[in-house]
């Protein structure tokens, strides 16, 4: 390989180690300064490395004592979609057990005309603010030992919102396109998009926490 390559592949490896952006390119640099110096020397760049690159650029990655937050895209994924859905069975839950309740609370005098965008307005609004919530108290509680999370709850709780109803409204679309037909083809592609908007700010929430750089350190106290 060539040592623009073995530094691709190395930094490729980085950034699967959770090593930050700023870090990854200082170790880059000196690691590129290294091998074009082996090379010069008339040595192997790629005999420097060895063929375990993971192992390679996880032993520099140690000595350098930079810090590392793996995204963990898949866990913090599946524990924001199961929140979601338990937040949204315990909602049904609820709503249907106090339904008398709401009712009467919520009784409009005869005559009342609510027009129907306000209706599906106030209707999409509570059940996205169920699965926000659900989502972001889920992957707090559940993945609290884990690195930035607190920072990728609040980022969900940011980007969730204009997520949902972008892609409400894109599913809305694709309904209205196809005359709201209620066969399992167009709900699931409705259920499809939501899903998709969902993931997509889930995962950025987490990039955007993982790749954040991180603060100055508090100075001890005297």
């Amino acid at each position: 390989m060539s040592v623009d390559e073995l530094v691709t592949v190395t930094d490729r490896q980085w950034r699967k180690l959770g090593v930050g952006p700023g870090d990854r390119a200082t170790l880059a640099a000196d690691l590129r300064a290294e091998l074009e110096a082996a090379a010069a020397d008339g040595l192997d760049p790629a005999g420097l490395v060895g063929a375990d690159v993971a192992g390679f650029a996880r032993r520099v990655a140690e000595e350098a004592g930079v810090e590392r937050t793996p995204p963990l895209y898949g866990p913090v994924l599946g524990v924001a979609t199961a929140g979601a859905v338990l937040s949204l069975i315990v909602g049904y839950g609820v709503v249907i057990g106090l339904h008398d309740v709401f009712v009467a609370a919520f009784d409009l005098p005869r005559g009342t005309h609510v027009p129907i965008w306000l209706a599906a307005g106030i209707f999409y609004g509570g059940v996205a603010a169920v699965v926000i919530a659900g989502a972001a108290v889920g992957v707090r509680l559940v993945l609290r030992q884990t690195s930035r999370i607190r920072d990728t709850a609040t980022r969900m709780s940011l980007l969730l919102p204009p997520a949902l109803t972008a892609a409400i409204l894109a599913a809305a679309g694709v309904g209205w396109a196809l005359d709201f037909a209620l066969t399992p083809a167009v709900i699931g592609a409705e259920g499809a998009i939501v899903l998709a908007g969902f993931l997509a700010a889930t995962a950025a929430a987490r990039h955007l926490s993982v790749t954040a750089k991180a603060g100055p350190p508090v100075p001890a106290r005297s």
